[in-house]
């Protein structure tokens, strides 16, 4: 939301008689250390920016958002500066630049930081005198260094400042990427060109938001791609291994001992490599020491090289070969621009807001090799839509001809209800008016939510004549700002954060799957969420562990197009469908903060684990971290399985982790109606049948087995023994406490427990990738996924006595 912020920002000289007493504030604040003035008196702060003020080399501006005081900007001549005038990396045309974002009196605002830091970038470029724009942050602020340099700052040297070691950076005028629309200053201040920014504006984040300018392929470097290239291949020669489409081969060290490294032979390249195999066959490939061999000459690794040469031992059909080696590159462009723009230090995400942490992460399914595919967005499309770029997005509506659409609703729900509490009533009002100013009845009409980009590519080209009839209306946006989530066609709003997530169908390609929604399969998704959320607030043992649902409270689906008239089914019924899940916001107890599960696997580009972080600033050591986590999040989903035959789908996307003191001490599970099964006898409603399964015996374990142990916590334990902090035999040794206790609490499940065996010997090994290679256009039929699944043998079960 950087582009909307920044066209409500305002720039002006400071008053330092009006202001004085608000820097103090601001100056002061824990936030703002690396600012300096940590112990300084209101007086003192006054003096300092009246001296300021009298300094023809060095002036101070008040920044506002709406009107309201939001940052503090200085600008000065480098030259003229303490400790700075005899630097020679200084050139004509340097200006120096300080920002200090106020501390957050509430919730942080999405999308502030970054249209601050975009405002005053402007500013200093406004002059066209100005050629660089120069930093100098704290050499011990590493946070501040990562974040200067994802947004274009190059570090030249550490120089010797008062008061501080500081890291001379400085950013071009032409490695800028300039917002598109401009901010409303005061005519920039006139001055010799020369900077040098303290780069206060990062010390005080409050959020993740990319800048929204013109599309720029400046991550698309040799050194970026280099690396996002070692990632993924590093990523596909251990997710291959685990599934055992390749075996790596021991390279006897020089010595003739047995070591860590192991080799992998196509007919055109050999990879030798170091990994460390942990249970479940779980590979940690270190990228850095993958050697890739061409005729006997070293080469740079290529993941699509890679896939291509392995192509007939992975199983991809030659003609989806092409399909899938562009959601490689899909993938590691993505990997690319995350380097560049979303190198968020760990450190920065230890205290981070729920949103903060989801735009953060970096890798998407741990598992899955190609898993940013999202084949239909374009460069400008990936910017304002991709979750990683925390950008700030206004959904469409549009109206649906009652006749052709439906609306489910859940228990407790009404359409005016729901209409009211996600538009506000100039909004409502707004689309209503649209309609009659068509000659159309608004109440012959619903009102569904869209994607931008469906609107622009789908709904305006594909369904062309049911718009030009008036079955289908376009309104306009929505007044609220909305994050998408990591599963990117899930949107947070950002605006009204106590409102629904909106889950909308996107038509582009991603992960095995085009990202449709079905109208006709979510009639019933409403009445699904109601069953299971009765039985989990209604389960003791459920509530004691701090498991909850969120709940899909409403579905709306549009079926009035010709695709909808045809016999056979195709992606293109799943173009216009919209479904509001609660938010988690309102039933977060105070002192309790929410993070996505899927953190507990991130990494940063450092390497750093923010587990690991988390579990050191926690007050418990890390046996009972785990054990907290556990009981949050494995004990609920065993006695699920046992107590109702209920089983998720229990990823690290579709969990939410509740953290107290850096703690989980309870779990929200979403995403129920396209994943939740019974697979038993459980009497059900008969809107809820659909999601009655049945499957084999040794299948339905496999809930556990496959979705949590090998899913989840195959890469929580090898986080946490590659790190120092767990070894695996104790994580996996929790893991079975955490069953064993279960089943001495609940004596009367034993039955179930002894058909479920969840301690056995061995369980049958389930397989991702093989899903998405056999057919990378559609992974699994999701009306009968027992029967789409791959096995290839059986894997040793850590939890087995």
């Amino acid at each position: 939301m950087s582009r909307s912020l920044l066209a409500r920002t305002t720039i002006e000289p400071l008053d330092v008689d009006r202001d004085a007493a608000l820097l103090h504030a601001w100056v002061t604040h824990p936030r703002s250390a690396f600012w300096m003035m940590q112990d300084a008196s209101l007086d003192e702060v006054r003096a300092e920016y009246a001296a300021i003020a009298a300094n023809p080399h060095h002036h101070a501006f008040l920044g506002r958002v709406d009107g309201r005081p939001v940052f503090l900007a200085e600008t000065y001549d480098p030259r003229h500066a303490p400790g700075m005038a005899d630097l020679p990396e200084l050139e004509d045309g340097d200006l120096g630049m300080h920002v200090l974002v106020a501390p957050p009196e509430g919730s942080p605002v999405p999308g502030l930081t970054t249209a601050v830091f975009d405002a005053v970038m402007s500013f200093c470029f406004a002059d066209p005198a100005v050629r660089r724009v120069v930093v100098e942050p704290d050499v011990r602020n590493q946070p501040i260094r990562a974040k200067n340099l994802a947004a274009g700052f190059t570090e030249l040297r550490e120089v010797a400042l008062p008061g501080k070691t500081a890291m001379l950076s400085v950013c071009p005028r032409a490695d800028w990427s300039a917002p598109d629309l401009s901010v409303n200053p005061v005519p920039p201040p006139p001055q010799p060109a020369a900077v040098v920014p303290d780069e206060k504006h990062r010390d005080t984040p409050q959020d993740g938001a990319f800048r929204q300018g013109p599309p720029s392929a400046d991550h698309l470097t040799p050194e970026l791609m280099g690396r996002a290239q070692r990632h993924l291949v590093a990523k596909a020669l251990a997710e291959f291994s685990h599934e055992r489409m390749i075996a790596p081969v021991r390279v006897p060290a020089a010595d003739g001992t047995v070591g860590d490294r192991w080799r992998v032979a196509t007919d055109r390249s050999s990879y030798t490599f170091t990994a460390r195999v942990k249970k479940l066959e779980h590979w940690v490939v270190d990228p850095a020491s993958i050697e890739r061999r061409v005729d006997g000459v070293v080469v740079d690794p290529d993941a699509q090289d890679l896939v291509a040469e392995l192509a007939p031992d992975l199983g991809i059909p030659d003609a989806l070969l092409p399909t899938y080696l562009e959601e490689v590159a899909s993938t590691l462009a993505s990997t690319a621009w995350k380097l560049r723009h979303r190198a968020v230090p760990v450190a920065e995400l230890v205290d981070a807001g729920y949103q903060e942490i989801e735009s953060a992460m970096t890798e998407g399914h741990p598992a899955f090799v190609a898993n940013n595919g999202r084949i239909g967005f374009g460069l400008d499309d990936y910017t304002a839509y991709a979750p990683e770029t925390g950008a700030a997005v206004r959904l469409h509506w549009v109206a649906a001809r009652r006749s052709l659409a439906r609306l489910s609703l859940g228990s407790g729900q009404t359409e005016q209800g729901l209409y009211d509490g996600e538009l506000s009533p100039p909004a409502r009002e707004r689309f209503r008016r649209r309609l009659r100013d068509l000659g159309l009845a608004p109440d012959d009409y619903l009102l569904l939510p869209v994607h931008p980009w469906q609107w622009r590519n789908k709904l305006a080209i594909t369904f062309a004549p049911d718009v030009a009839r008036r079955d289908l209306v376009h309104l306009g946006e929505g007044d609220d700002d909305h994050r998408a989530q990591q599963s990117i066609r899930t949107f947070f709003n950002a605006s009204r954060p106590e409102r629904h997530y909106v889950k909308t169908a996107l038509a582009i390609q991603n992960m095995g799957f085009v990202r449709g929604l079905s109208p006709r399969y979510m009639e019933a998704t409403p009445a699904i969420n109601d069953w299971v959320a009765s039985v989990v607030h209604g389960d003791a043992e459920l509530q004691d562990c701090g498991f909850e649902v969120l709940r899909e409270l409403a579905a709306i689906g549009y079926t009035g197009d010709a695709f909808h008239r045809l016999a056979e089914p195709s992606p293109y019924r799943k173009m216009i469908a919209a479904l509001w899940r609660e938010s988690p916001v309102p039933r977060t107890p105070a002192g309790e903060r929410l993070t996505t599960m899927a953190a507990l696997l991130h990494r940063d580009a450092h390497g750093d684990a923010l587990v690991t972080a988390w579990i050191k600033a926690s007050p418990v050591d890390a046996q009972s971290w785990v054990r907290s986590y556990l009981r949050a999040y494995l004990r609920p989903l065993v006695h699920c399985l046992l107590a109702y035959d209920l089983a998720f789908m229990p990823h690290g996307e579709n969990l939410l982790l509740r953290l107290r003191d850096h703690v989980p001490v309870g779990a929200f599970m979403k995403d129920i109606g396209e994943e939740v099964a019974v697979m038993g006898d459980l009497p059900l409603p008969p809107e809820v049948e659909r999601v009655r399964g049945d499957f084999p015996d040794d299948v339905k374990a496999l809930a556990v087995h496959t979705d949590v142990f090998d899913g989840v916590l195959r890469h929580v334990a090898a986080v946490l023994d590659e790190d120092g902090v767990l070894p695996e035999d104790e994580f996996w040794a929790i893991a079975r406490a955490t069953i064993e206790e279960h089943a001495a609490d609940h004596r009367e499940l034993a039955e179930a427990a002894a058909r479920y065996d969840l301690l056995r010997p061995r369980f049958r090994h389930s397989c991702l990738n093989r899903l998405q290679l056999r057919n990378t256009l559609q992974m699994v039929d999701l009306a009968d996924q027992a029967e789409s699944l791959i096995f290839a043998g059986t894997l040793a079960n850590p939890v087995a006595p």
